[in-house]
């Protein structure tokens, strides 16, 4: 229901040529991995024998021990039908040898499939499955079976269509695995002895990331241990598991050997991205596989429990990627503003109130204006004070325009308001939304005049998480003639400002700055309270930006359901708030964001900056009558 897969790399202590042991080995970590839930566990290249056995291979009586030792391991798995297990090992077929992964599940053994690129010493031994011009099947041995030798098969597992390569098939030009991902497997597995020599470690990385991007892919790599043969190099017992080219797990010993790793994998994220991509549904193959399914009962039992899951899906973890990720998006933003500018040869209006959203699109201006070569006094700041202006918001507002040297103007609201609730017939006392949304109006009204009067656009400010709840006033802060934040979520906001602060490219701005990222979020259309200060705070009336952010992320890019949103959430931010919460701002976000659709369809110019938007341009394209019926019945359900 969740769409997880968990997948185990086993690398057992091989000794070579002893067939018995590696067999009871494999065994044994069977066992584990179905004891830890596991839906897969993979091993190395030819595990059952050890890769490094030379003209052993050749040997009748290694052979024999072959099939001994996969007869033992195919009764082993009718104990764990669960449990799909990958394993290593020669075959003999007439005067051909080929190095074969040999799937198995629940006493079947579901199919084999020979390599296919033989690296040049390897050939001494091993034949290409491309010998095999036509799929065999033979009987397998003892086992009372009959089963398929071709490249040409997919494995299903549950609803996950599975793939298999071995080692060099992933390092061809045309890999093995392109071919197996365009005509549907979702998760590719690749059977590996790969020895060690000094940067390979890396090399294999970037392969097997890029590859599970490319193929859109779950891709787990499992290469023989450093007890294989050391007469010529070192194996390094490599195990790697990664999801569209982000790596989840990987083993930390350089030389390694006798261990599992296990993770479970999101295959909604997979599914998710094939869905979207265009490129991959036109790929042709240039073979027609076959899918065989694994044990009939089986089921995926991945459940994300082993799934990291960030509680700030937009922020990167650590420091140093963060800052980059935030100067990378405040260029963006700086290039589009700067191009939109340039056009029309015109001068930036922006209203200043002192709170974060703001203070990025005029951090955003100024810094448009130096790359034009044009004063930052080009930048017309205007700050409007109201009924719910607090000191501090206000204070910060005027030392930010003067420690920028921006052109400022303050002009108060209050008169304009009180004199349109007269018009209206609305008491001044009653603080509903009327009381609000004309003082945003007003402000906007405000702007736009001043606009044509200093001959300019105004810039607008509100971010991406205000549009995906409605978080605006229509034809209010909602409207502008440029919006350069509608791409940035309100819980990245705060780190480009530090950033950009800490970089010291506004350095007499650098306290003031700092005391704004201090400030609580509130729109201030409120009256302060006795000690003058905010009263209305944004999170306590639409929830934590956090959890939005979280749900937008989750809905948009990959279009998970309340279920899965929930699932995550409540193991995300476990130790932040309980299973109610998450659920109440859930189902808050599901209602806002279908219900308040109509105000991004007409939503300004403005540049995406990540994977999730809500342009109506491209990025997001939904009718404003759509209902949010199926979303909420689940949300409430859960």
């Amino acid at each position: 229901m969740l769409d997880f897969i968990r997948i185990a790399t086993a690398v057992p202590a091989v000794r070579v040529g002893d067939v018995a042991k590696n067999a009871a080995d494999i065994c044994s970590y069977m066992e584990k991995a179905d004891a830890q839930g596991a839906d897969i566990v993979l091993f190395p290249e030819l595990a059952l024998t050890g890769y490094t056995c030379g003209d052993l291979f050749f040997q009748d009586t290694l052979w024999n021990g072959v099939k001994a030792g996969l007869a033992k391991i195919v009764e082993c798995s009718e104990n764990y039908p669960e449990l799909t297990a990958v394993v290593g090992m020669p075959l003999r077929l007439g005067s051909k040898l080929y190095n074969c992964a040999a799937v198995i599940n629940d006493g079947t053994l579901c199919g084999l499939v020979p390599k296919t690129h033989i690296p040049g010493g390897e050939k001494r031994w091993f034949s290409s499955s491309q010998d095999l011009t036509d799929p065999l099947t033979l009987e397998a041995w003892d086992l009372y079976m009959y089963v398929d030798v071709s490249r040409n098969q997919l494995f299903k597992i549950g609803d996950t269509v599975v793939g298999i390569e071995i080692c060099e098939d992933l390092m061809a030009p045309s890999p093995v695995s392109t071919d197996l991902a365009v005509q549907g497997a979702e998760v590719i597995l690749n059977l590996s002895a790969s020895p060690e020599v000094a940067g390979k470690r890396v090399y294999r990385q970037n392969l097997v990331k890029h590859q599970s991007s490319a193929c859109d892919c779950i891709y787990a790599y499992c290469s023989a241990g450093r007890t294989e043969s050391t007469a010529d190099a070192v194996y390094a017992g490599h195990s790697m598991i990664a999801e569209n080219g982000r790596l989840l797990a990987e083993n930390k010993n350089t030389l390694d050997t006798d261990y599992m790793l296990i993770q479970d994998c999101d295959l909604g994220k997979i599914r998710a991205n094939r869905l979207r991509n265009q490129y991959f549904q036109f790929a042709h193959a240039s073979e027609k596989l076959d899918i065989i399914r694994c044990g009939e009962m089986q089921q995926c039992r991945g459940d994300g429990s082993l799934y990291p899951t960030k509680k700030l899906p937009f922020i990167p973890s650590d420091k140093v990627s963060r800052e980059e990720r935030c100067r990378e998006i405040f260029q963006i933003q700086v290039a589009g503003l700067k191009q939109r500018l340039s056009i029309l040869n015109t001068n930036a209006v922006i209203g200043i109130s002192g709170g974060l959203d703001s203070t990025l699109a005029l951090l955003v201006a100024v810094e448009a204006m130096h790359q034009l070569g044009r004063p930052a006094s080009d930048v017309y700041g205007v700050t409007m004070p109201c009924f719910g202006t607090s000191d501090r918001t206000y204070q910060n507002a005027w030392d930010l325009m003067r420690k920028l040297g921006i052109s400022a103007k303050e002009i108060s609201i209050k008169d304009a308001v009180s004199l349109h609730f007269e018009d209206i017939g609305h008491d001044i006392s009653k603080h509903d939304g009327t009381f609000e949304n004309s003082q945003a109006r007003e402000r906007t009204q405000i702007l736009m005049d001043y606009a044509s009067v200093v001959g300019g656009i105004v810039v607008g400010t509100g971010d991406l998480s205000e549009l995906a709840l409605g978080w605006c006033t229509y034809n209010g802060d909602h409207m502008s003639m440029y919006g350069v934040n509608g791409g940035v979520p309100k819980t990245l906001i705060r780190w480009i400002i530090e950033t950009v602060a800490e970089d010291g490219v506004f350095a007499d701005a650098k306290a003031v700055l700092t005391d704004i990222l201090d400030t609580p979020i509130s729109p201030e259309l409120l009256p302060p309270n006795a000690e003058g200060k905010i009263s209305q705070q944004t999170e306590d009336l639409v929830g934590p930006y956090a959890l939005h952010d979280f749900y937008l992320y989750h809905t948009i890019r990959w279009g998970f359901t309340p279920r899965k949103v929930y699932t995550l959430a409540c193991k995300a931010f476990e130790n932040d708030f309980d299973s109610e919460t998450v659920k109440k701002w859930l189902k808050n976000f599901y209602r806002r964001f279908f219900t308040q659709q109509f105000k991004r369809n007409c939503q300004p110019d403005g540049v995406k900056v990540g994977s999730v938007g809500l342009g109506p341009r491209g990025d997001w394209a939904m009718p404003s009558d759509a209902t949010a019926r199926l979303w909420l019945e689940e949300a409430e359900g859960l």
